[in-house]
C-alpha cells in the first residue's frame, strides 16, 4: 500500500511548461541550484492561500524549456510546518515532470528517507548529492554510480557553491527532458 500518491492536480498557474521541483531539507543548496539552473531571473510569490514564498524560474536547454520551482525546505512528505505542507502540496498536487531531490553529502543517511518517500509517491526523482567537497574533507566517499544503481534513479554528485558538477547536473536534466521521459508533463 502506498502512503503517498501523486495524483493529477491543477496545472501551475500561468505555466504550460513541464515543471522541475527542487526538493530537500533546509540549507542543502536548493537556492544555489535554482540560481544555477535559471540564471538571475526568478519570480517569487506566496503559494496560494499561504504566506510561504516560492521561487519560480525557467531552465532552458538547446531543445526545450522547463519551469523550475524552488520548494520550501522539507524533511518528510508528512508535514509539520506550513512550509513543509506547501512543499508537499506542490509535489503531490501540481504536475511535476521531475523532482530534483537535493541532499547534503555529509548527511546522506539522514536525508535518504525523503528520497524513498518521493519514489514511493511515484514522482520521477533525480538525486543531487551536494556539498561533496565538505563530505570529502570529512573522509566520506560517496560513489554516485553505485548509489544510482542501488536506488534505481539518476544520481549526480556536486559541490554547487564551488560550481563543481553543475555542468553534469544540467546535462543530466536536459537529457532527461529531451528524452521525452517526462511524467505528467503538460
Amino acid at each position: 500500500m502506498k502512503l503517498f500518491s501523486n495524483k493529477d492536480g491543477p496545472a501551475t498557474p500561468g505555466s504550460k511548461l513541464p515543471q522541475l521541483a527542487l526538493v530537500g531539507m533546509p540549507n542543502v543548496g536548493k537556492s544555489v541550484l535554482f540560481n544555477a539552473l535559471t540564471g538571475t531571473y526568478a519570480t517569487v510569490s506566496n503559494y496560494p492561500g499561504t504566506t510561504v514564498e516560492v521561487s519560480r524560474g525557467v531552465f532552458r536547454t538547446a531543445e526545450t524549456e522547463l519551469a523550475v520551482v524552488d520548494t520550501p525546505g522539507m524533511y518528510s512528505l508528512l508535514p509539520i510546518t506550513e512550509e513543509e505542507k506547501v512543499a508537499r502540496d506542490l509535489l503531490l498536487k501540481e504536475p511535476i515532470a521531475l523532482a530534483l531531490h537535493v541532499v547534503d553529502g555529509k548527511n546522506l543517511g539522514r536525508m535518504l528517507p525523503l528520497t524513498f518517500q518521493l519514489i514511493e509517491a511515484s514522482l520521477p526523482v533525480m538525486l543531487a548529492v551536494n556539498m561533496m567537497d565538505e563530505a570529502q574533507q570529512l573522509g566520506i566517499d560517496i560513489k554516485g554510480d553505485y548509489l544510482e544503481k542501488e536506488l534505481g534513479i539518476p544520481v549526480v554528485t556536486l559541490a554547487a557553491a564551488h560550481n563543481v558538477g553543475l555542468r553534469e547536473l544540467k546535462s543530466r536534466v536536459a537529457a532527461y527532458v529531451e528524452s521525452g521521459n517526462l511524467s505528467r508533463a503538460n
